[in-house]
């Protein structure tokens, strides 16, 4: 099939707007590769450094005939969703060694978990976490021994932390290795029932406690459908990761075959070979493109509207919102997977996944399948699942077929027509909604608003009975330069308890929710933030505000903004604690959320 009119138009308007970027970016990653296998530029001191601690793979290092595999890991075993890479590296050396080449681990980067910090000071570094596992990837890539990379990460930052990595050395190949989702636990509606009735004073710690611990239970992702799901679909739609790689369990003979079958595949497409394969070809304008339908297809995190322009300008691809939005008007929503179903990624997994859904786009025309991918030619190879013969991978042709359509439907009878992100702006600025799992009678909300200006302040009113009728809550200096743009996702369940109460309530920030957000209206990351002079500093309680998600509005109504001096309240305590102090040039220095919120990008 074609591909769709406005998928073609978007990527074209890409394509011109990014022109002298990319065009400067692809010639620097081509004077990179020009000069050769990386190796042979180092002095024979600098190799014996490089090489000392290798033992029986000195030889081969030191003949520089066959590739050398860099391994940049994220392990750490307070993350479940990384504790499975301890064991990673040693089935990458393994596989090294049999293709008579080598590997070394090239570094270790930060990875900081947003379930921990949910709520909690630590929060406030967790975004500009993203830009440090970036400088630490290019740490342990700048010795300069490496002929391809592997990348092991998997949650909110990390991924697209190391992208920005494997973008900026672009002229080698990079492939991403997941863990994958831990087993299913405790039912996902069923810990948000507890967590709403904890909210609401129905239950105890205990009884939170025991329903939190039956969730998270296991090693490997959690198995909602955030913002670490949606970097592994993200990895998946953009030709990064092998085909059906995203959601294998950890522990599993498949999943260590997978890990074999993808640093095999790294050693296969270096410039040594004949099947090159450098990461910054794999990154263009439409693998872009294809993984922004993904999003939409799957409806998956808001983060992804700001790590997605960050990781695309590591490239020289440049982003807009009002890409997101034309593209979510013509992708279906496909998938139901908590929080915007009750499914978790297992059963998704288990449904078709991703292959059903990269071939049913396809033939939709929604998606470019003319990329490169670190598996070959074109997304028709991610049609396919990983089967395990013995102890080899083969890919076989998936079944056009969903074995659940309560989780998975085809694109021509989707669970909705458009992928429900919407670009909200009007005189308060601009901002994101997601309402692929909010009720079509909460898309609109007009109210008198509540002034925040932390989420601390906004369970305090609530549970001091003060929210008796329809609402915007507005919890503003929460972006980037305020305080680090934490996600506030811990008000999801009070906001729910006020929409299962009759109360018509929407939320408006320059922060972040999480990936897991749901049911409530948020019209989030809007830019300017309140500390860089944006319009939401102006706003007084009893504001009269619209969040309308249809009509792509967010407005202050009957109010003269510009008559009005900005709300000035000391930020002096957000720049001390936890280690907030050491990231004031990165509260200085951070961009836009519009354009992704970076500091080194």
């Amino acid at each position: 099939m074609p591909l769709d009119h406005t998928i073609a138009r978007v990527t074209d308007r890409i394509v011109a707007r990014s022109r002298d970027s990319r065009g400067r970016y692809l010639d620097r990653i081509a004077a990179a590769a020009a000069e050769g296998p990386r190796r042979a530029h180092l002095t024979c001191g600098n190799q014996a450094h490089a090489y000392a601690a290798m033992g029986a793979d000195k030889a081969t290092l030191a003949e520089e005939r066959q590739p050398n595999l860099g391994i940049v890991t994220a392990y750490n075993d307070m993350l479940s969703a990384h504790q499975p890479f301890e064991r990673f590296p040693d089935l990458i050396r393994e596989t090294a060694r049999r293709a008579g080449a080598t590997a070394q681990v090239a570094g270790g980067v930060p990875a900081m978990c947003d379930g921990v910090t949910q709520g909690q000071v630590g929060m406030e570094l967790s975004l500009f976490s993203r830009d440090v596992i970036a400088l630490a990837a290019g740490v342990a890539l700048s010795h300069n021994v490496f002929d391809s990379a592997v990348y092991l990460g998997v949650c909110d930052k990390i991924v697209p932390g190391l992208v920005i990595a494997a973008a900026t050395f672009g002229h080698i190949p990079a492939v991403f290795l997941p863990a994958g989702p831990m087993t299913s636990g405790l039912p996902n509606d069923e810990k948000a029932r507890v967590r709403q009735q904890f909210a609401a004073g129905e239950v105890g710690r205990d009884a939170l406690m025991e329903a939190e611990m039956a969730s998270y239970h296991g090693p490997g992702t959690c198995t909602f459908y955030g913002t670490a799901n949606s970097n592994q679909m993200l990895m998946e739609f953009m030709g990064l990761h092998l085909p059906g790689a995203s959601f294998v369990n950890p522990g599993t003979p498949l999943r260590d075959a997978l890990t074999h079958a993808g640093a095999a595949r790294a050693l296969e497409i270096t410039a040594l070979g004949n099947d090159f394969r450098p990461a910054g070809h794999v990154l263009d304008e439409k693998a872009f493109v294809n993984g922004m339908v993904g999003l939409m297809a799957t409806g998956g995190s808001t983060n992804l509207l700001i790590h997605l322009p960050a990781m695309a300008r590591a490239a020289g691809v440049l982003l807009d919102l009002e890409d997101f939005a034309e593209i979510s008007s013509v992708t279906p929503l496909m998938a139901k997977v908590y929080p915007n179903g009750l499914a978790d990624v297992n059963h998704f997994h288990a449904a078709g996944g991703l292959a059903y859904m990269i071939g049913e786009l396809l033939d939709a025309g929604l998606l470019h399948d003319d990329t490169m991918t670190v598996m070959g030619a074109g997304l028709r190879d991610y049609v396919a699942e990983p089967k395990l013969h013995g102890d080899t991978v083969t890919w076989e042709t998936a079944e056009r077929l969903t074995r659940n359509d309560k989780i998975l439907r085809p694109a021509a009878d989707p669970f909705q027509k458009t992928g429900g992100m919407a670009d909200l702006q009007g005189n308060l600025g601009r901002g994101a909604m997601k309402v692929s799992a909010v009720k079509p009678e909460y898309h609109a909300i007009e109210a008198p608003c509540r002034i925040f200006h932390d989420q601390d302040s906004v369970k305090a009113a609530f549970r001091a009975g003060e929210f008796t009728g329809d609402t915007v809550v507005v919890v503003r200096f929460q972006g980037p330069r305020a305080n680090g743009m934490p996600e506030l996702h811990s008000l999801t369940p009070t906001l729910a308890v006020l929409l299962d109460r009759g109360i018509r309530v929407a939320l408006v920030t320059d922060g972040r929710m999480s990936g897991a957000s749901g049911k409530v209206p948020a019209c989030i990351h809007v830019s300017p933030e309140a500390a860089d002079g944006g319009p939401i500093a102006r706003l007084r309680d009893g504001d009269i505000v619209r969040v309308d998600a249809t009509a792509g509005t967010l407005e202050a109504v009957g109010v003269d903004l510009d008559a009005r001096v900005p709300a000035q309240p000391d930020l002096a305590d957000n720049g001390h604690g936890i280690g907030r102090e050491m990231f004031e040039v990165f509260r200085a220095n951070v961009g836009l959320a519009s354009q992704g919120a970076g500091v080194v990008v």
